[in-house]
């Protein structure tokens, strides 16, 4: 297969190589190029922070002490002074001071000691050290500093003990100290940089292997998707992210098939049933123009079963498009406080209105204040398929019960009949689609009216039933939390 040069798997080892690229040219900026500017800038800072230290403990009895313990953590180079340039004490990273034998005839102590006596020389002041002087006797705040390509000193006035006047602190470094350092630095980061690029690009590799490989699943699984052949082999467990588009693949795969089946249901089931009306309608309707157009009495019959196939159509086509609203609507229906003893009552009289002229009896036990939350429309729906299921199938007597009550906090509303009744081996069955219309040869329109009944129990967390007796009726009966 020809590789994709804009795929997920090369693009994510071109970012990789070129992250890598990125890091090690800034590490080799910071450690050949900038890291003499940064070696430099931290040995000055660091000689003026020794400066701050020195003048805070100059007036201990110890200092001495601590100039050696400063100068030889710091390797720096220690002065104290008079302001005529007289050493008053020196220090260095390797010792205090010169100790050595002087047996010399002119040497005496100050106390007028012994020869051969144990004398401190200190070591001679650097040949910049006039030039400091000068700076700091000249400068207005007391200090002065010296820069050059290979030495920093750094100065200031303190109190000294065991000096009456003003001393001078000299404190030089040196720079520049990291060439040999810089040097090793380089050939080091050659073999560090060598080996990270290699071990870097076998994990580019690994990685983009490992994210391109579940990625690769998982477009092929949306390709298949609803398909009869789309079982793609995904191991989930690599990323969350995918895992749940993994998840979210699978249920949309289960809806298209479930949309699926339903097409070829839906064309198979009710094809027959459309065909019927359409019959009806033409074979009439030819029947008014080739022979009845003259008999008055005859074209007004014909015209009457004309009008009712066309309404049997419309019936029809309407359950069909509401069932697929309820079958193929991903979002969750709006859900607001409903008055079950309005929605009941407003149906049945909707009903007793319309059969009423016909002999229809239709009994009432409806319970007020009974509220659940759902959708208004839907529960309209639901109990008018039901009034509408009881009439068609009602009794000689043309009796219709409407019961709404309570029990133990759930609303239950009741649709009774005095029909011919349901076999109890048909009872389970009715709820499914078509059913009425194929299997119990029914007067509902398409068999889809107690199937819409169902579906909307179950978005509201409900259920529904059905009791019967042949020959004494039937009860079918909607149960749904209270509020």
């Amino acid at each position: 297969m020809k590789r994709k040069t804009n795929s997920f798997r090369i693009k994510l080892l071109s970012y990789f190589v070129f992250f890598t690229v990125v890091i090690f040219t800034v590490l080799w900026l910071l450690q050949t190029v900038f890291l003499q500017k940064f070696y430099n800038s931290m040995i000055i800072r660091n000689t003026v922070r020794v400066a701050d230290k020195i003048g805070a403990e100059s007036n201990n009895t110890d200092i001495r002490s601590y100039i050696d313990d400063i100068s030889r953590n710091n390797s720096i180079l220690v002065f104290v002074t008079d302001t005529s340039g007289n050493i008053l004490y020196s220090s260095d990273e390797y010792k205090k001071g010169h100790k050595f034998r002087d047996d010399r005839d002119d040497f005496r102590g100050s106390e007028g000691g012994n020869d051969m006596e144990m004398r401190f020389r200190y070591r001679e002041l650097p040949d910049n050290y006039s030039e400091f002087l000068k700076a700091v006797n000249s400068s207005d705040s007391g200090e002065a500093e010296i820069q050059t390509d290979d030495l920093y000193v750094y100065g200031r006035f303190i109190d000294f003990c065991g000096s009456d006047e003003k001393a001078v602190l000299y404190i030089g470094t040196t720079l520049n100290a990291v060439g040999s350092t810089a040097r090793i630095i380089r050939v080091q980061l050659i073999w560090v940089t060598l080996l990270s690029i290699i071990i870097g690009f076998v994990l580019a590799l690994f990685m983009s292997r490992s994210f391109s490989r579940p990625i690769s699943q998982l477009n092929e699984k949306a390709h298949r998707l609803g398909g009869a052949d789309d079982d793609v082999n995904y191991n989930e467990g690599f990323c969350t992210e995918l895992d749940e588009l993994n998840r979210t693949l699978d249920t949309t795969s289960e809806k298209l098939k479930k949309n699926k089946e339903f097409q070829n249901e839906l064309l198979a089931n009710v094809s027959h049933d459309l065909r019927t009306p359409l019959t009806m309608i033409k074979g009439y309707a030819e029947m008014i123009r080739d022979i009845s157009r003259e008999d008055e009495k005859q074209c007004a019959e014909d015209v009457a079963v004309i009008v009712e196939e066309a309404d049997r159509l419309t019936a029809l086509v309407n359950e069909i498009l509401e069932y697929s609203e309820l079958q193929m609507s991903d979002s969750e229906p709006v859900m607001n406080d409903v008055d079950l003893c309005e929605t009941v009552s407003s149906v049945a009289d909707s009903f007793e209105k319309l059969y009423s002229k016909d002999g229809y009896v239709f009994e009432r036990s409806i319970a007020e204040n009974v509220h659940v939350k759902g959708n208004a429309s839907r529960l309209r729906r639901a109990v008018y398929n039901l009034m509408d299921n009881a009439v068609r199938h009602a009794g000689e007597d043309k009796w219709t019960g409407v019961t709404l009550r309570t029990d133990s906090g759930k609303a239950i509303i009741e649709i009774s009949d005095h029909g011919n009744g349901i076999a109890a081996d048909e009872l389970e069955r009715i709820w499914d689609r078509y059913y009425t219309k194929r299997q119990r040869s029914g007067k509902g329109v398409s068999g889809l009216g107690l199937a819409i009944v169902k579906q909307t129990a179950s978005m509201h967390n409900g259920s529904c039933s059905a009791e019967s007796e042949q020959g004494k009726g039937s009860t079918f009966r909607i149960e749904l939390d209270m509020k």
